[in-house]
């Protein structure tokens, strides 16, 4: 059974892949129609306080409660329900720390917040019952996590989907139903009723997927431990690792959201508008594609990992073979994400920058196109790749990673945020970038997480003699396809200086259309 659980692993959460692709690919879709209409209906202002401001504040919410209990519990068995531990009293009471840790987290969240908030955003009708709802919404979600984390250790990733799915719609509807029936002054009321409708929507569908077993009691267990009886609340091992994990998403926060901290204090209400709107386009693919990915990558590389077995002195045995089946399915999982990347890079940098001003001018709301958000969908070329390393090559360290490992790593993300925050503000004040410097640092950051997180699965191999699994050459592209993007780059770059006096329409444009439609299809052949 052992040698057959990593393919049946790998096909399960090709299956989870697949479905939260396609669940993001509903959920965006509905959330990028519901923000065209959104950035017409309100001002850029309001749009700026609830896109940066108050999920901001959610986001911080959730993932100082959430994330490290979530990424340790990852690790524990995924076998059937009648047999794992992931029904395990120890590891059930781990499984209720987030709604423990939600409560001081949300209520100092939420009293740093309207402490620090400017008089222009504090002012805005109905700022605090907003900011409230938001608590709120985030509490929901925090209640539904320990049903959250035991679908996705019993590999039912359906309940997911469909809470999410149903969740999504939700929002949007009781968004759009508030912006339109009530006077102006309710706006963000109405983003806030959207999110308190998804948080509670999200419960109400676990708790129903889980009606069979909702005992969520903390319980006492008595365990062996060196010929004598101790009562434990916790696995220790587990406990250890989500302490470890969820001290280190603090500093993970920061960087990971940092430019919206910024953004927040260092811009006005217009133009974080404008940084929200050109974030909402530029990370439509990362959230689409990227998430779901890195999601289902932390899944399987934690199961794989943590079925590995440890050397055996004997290279021949059947242990031996095993762990050396394991690990090899790791490694090709790593090694084809990271080279789909690559190629997605080099279509990005080939073909992005000269059709950028046309497309622009086409999705971005004409009051818009004065704030900063096309500077920044400009920067996005470079910052969704680094994204997408980074979020894969994170998911596999902290998969694999030891207790120890995660400090090394937590005082490296320390260095790291030191060396974000100076650049983000030399770019954007210094250097006069503005919001798109915040971006580009930002990137920068993600580039440092990504190349520390490669080092780290590169000493993972080698450690446990299997460095040939790992290698540059298995993600860099083969020199026939790199020849085809760099022909198809110039080209293009020649036919947008031929059309830069020609109209930004897409009539006008055609011939330019045509040569990047031509140029595309070459480097997907030769891919």
């Amino acid at each position: 059974m052992a040698t057959q659980k990593a393919p049946s692993l790998l096909s399960a959460t090709l299956a989870s892949g697949s479905s939260l692709v396609l669940l993001q690919l509903f959920s965006r879709i509905v959330t990028f129609v519901l923000n065209q209409a959104l950035v017409r209906l309100v001002s850029p202002q309001v749009f700026g306080t609830t896109s940066i401001q108050f999920e901001l504040l959610l986001s911080t919410i959730l993932f100082l409660s959430r994330e490290g209990v979530r990424n340790a519990l990852l690790r524990a068995s995924s076998q059937k329900p009648s047999n794992s531990d992931t029904t395990s009293p120890l590891v059930t009471n781990i499984s209720l720390l987030p709604v423990a840790l939600g409560i001081p987290t949300a209520i100092g969240s939420a009293l740093i917040y309207l402490g620090s908030s400017s008089s222009t955003t504090s002012s805005q009708p109905r700022f605090q019952i907003s900011v409230l709802l938001y608590v709120l919404a985030a509490f929901f979600e925090l209640l539904s996590e320990p049903l959250y984390i035991r679908t996705q250790n019993e590999l039912r990733f359906h309940v997911r989907v469909r809470a999410e799915g149903t969740a999504v719609m939700l929002k949007t509807i009781v968004t759009f139903l508030v912006l339109v029936a009530a006077p102006e002054d309710y706006a963000l009321v109405a983003f806030a009723l959207g999110q308190t409708a998804y948080g509670l929507t999200m419960l109400i569908l676990f708790l129903i997927a889980c009606r069979d077993n909702l005992d969520l009691v903390p319980k006492q267990v008595a365990i062996t431990v060196k010929d004598h009886t101790e009562k434990r609340y916790f696995d220790p091992a587990l406990f250890n690792l989500s302490v470890a994990m969820t001290g280190q998403s603090l500093v993970k926060h920061f960087l990971t959201e940092g430019d919206k901290f910024l953004v927040s204090r260092l811009s006005p209400l217009a133009d974080q508008g404008g940084y929200a709107v050109a974030a909402n386009y530029g990370s439509l693919v990362a959230r689409i594609v990227f998430q779901p990915i890195e999601e289902t990558a932390r899944v399987f590389f934690s199961k794989t990992l943590s079925s590995s077995v440890p050397p055996s002195p004997d290279p021949k045995s059947n242990h031996s073979a095993k762990r050396k089946e394991y690990l090899q399915t790791a490694s090709t999982v790593l090694t084809t994400l990271l080279l789909v990347f690559t190629h997605l890079l080099l279509l990005l940098i080939t073909f992005a920058p000269p059709y950028l001003p046309l497309a622009l001018s086409l999705a971005l709301p004409r009051k818009y196109l004065s704030t900063s958000a096309p500077r920044i969908l400009a920067v996005y070329v470079y910052y969704i790749p680094a994204m997408a390393y980074n979020g894969v090559l994170e998911a596999f360290l902290a998969s694999a990673a030891s207790t120890s490992d995660l400090r090394a790593q937590a005082r490296w993300l320390l260095a790291f945020s030191a060396l974000f925050v100076a650049a983000a503000v030399g770019l954007a004040r210094g250097a006069g970038l503005g919001d798109a410097g915040l971006v580009w640092a930002n990137a920068g950051n993600l580039a440092l997480r990504a190349a520390y997180a490669w080092a780290f699965a590169r000493r993972f191999f080698v450690e446990r003699e299997a460095g040939e699994a790992l290698g540059l050459r298995r993600v860099v592209p083969p020199a026939p396809v790199l020849a085809a993007f760099a022909a198809a780059g110039l080209a293009v770059r020649v036919s947008a200086r031929a059309y830069e006096d020609a109209p930004v329409s897409i009539f006008a444009q055609k011939g330019h259309i045509a040569v990047g439609v031509v140029g595309v299809l070459g480097c997907l052949v030769t891919w």
